[in-house]
């Protein structure tokens, strides 16, 4: 009996062995798989990010007011007579991105017939998209459009292209002639790109109860000294002084105002009058 205890403590020790190393290699397994996984979310947490594209930001963020766009020296130049002077603004849903004035009048001569002119501006604005590209890619678009559009005029005789220079970063002239009421109207229209917007401007005119049909030569002239005046006043909102709040809570422009001007002089004169005053107690 004494001789057995120790057998019997052998073979539980042997019995015991392979459970340890099946425990051993499971353990081993485990830890393999953890360094893999470890492994593995190092090398994409260390992986780079792909960053999309971005556009070019638009060039200017708002448009002029159409009415304005235009001096009243070149409205009354073009159109005289006009039935107003201020223009009439086009209806528009948004006029951050679409605007436009137009101006009509009849100047009658009695006898001598009446000649009759009509000037239009249109502004369309475009922003910077993700997805559809910048705004100065998308106003190229809408001024190939715009192009067509004034080509394709229906009933339009004489039809002609040019580049019109000195307008914006690009622009073309139109020309043609349309018979309406029975009489002969000659046509300009310049469509310009400066930025984001596109800028499509259109002047006519023609002579009433015998006046003569103006030449086309004048037509243009007008037109493309009034489209000038347009695109430079989309280049102003650009350069408008930025406004900033004062402590009352009004805004203030970059500038002086009148009342600090008035101010500055009241000042300026009571030190001088103080230092008259001074000089002659001096003397």
């Amino acid at each position: 009996m004494h001789r057995s205890a120790p057998r019997l403590t052998r073979i539980l020790a042997c019995a015991a062995v392979p459970v340890m190393l099946v425990v051993a290699g499971c353990s081993s397994d485990s830890d393999d798989k953890d360094k893999k996984e470890s492994g593995s979310s190092a090398s994409a947490s260390t992986a780079p990010e792909k960053k999309e594209p971005t556009v070019e930001p638009a060039k200017f963020a708002s448009l002029p007011e159409p009415c304005k766009s235009i001096t009243k020296k070149t409205i009354t130049s073009l159109v005289p007579d006009a039935k107003s002077k201020n223009g009439t603004a086009a209806t528009s849903s948004d006029i951050s991105y679409r605007t436009g004035c137009s101006w009509n009048g009849l100047d009658d001569k009695g006898v001598k017939g009446s000649q009759y002119r009509w000037l239009d501006v249109g502004f369309t604005r475009f922003d910077s998209d993700q997805t559809l590209g910048s705004g100065a890619e998308r106003a190229q678009q809408d001024f190939t459009k715009q192009v067509a559009k004034a080509k394709g005029t229906a009933d339009a005789k004489k039809v002609a292209e040019a580049p019109a220079d000195g307008i914006g970063e690009q622009a073309t002239r139109i020309t043609y002639d349309l018979t309406k009421t029975g009489e002969d109207f000659k046509y300009a229209t310049i469509v310009a790109r400066t930025g984001n917007v596109v800028v499509t401007l259109t002047y006519n005119g023609a002579g009433y109860a015998g006046a003569k049909t103006p030449s086309s030569e004048d037509i243009v002239k007008g037109a493309e000294k009034a489209a000038k005046e347009a695109v430079a006043a989309v280049s102003a909102t650009d350069t408008e002084p930025s406004k900033s709040a004062d402590p009352n809570g009004s805004t203030t422009s970059g500038g002086s105002s009148d009342k600090d001007d008035d101010s500055d002089g009241k000042q300026k004169s009571r030190k001088t009058s103080a230092h008259k005053t001074s000089a002659k107690k001096t003397a």
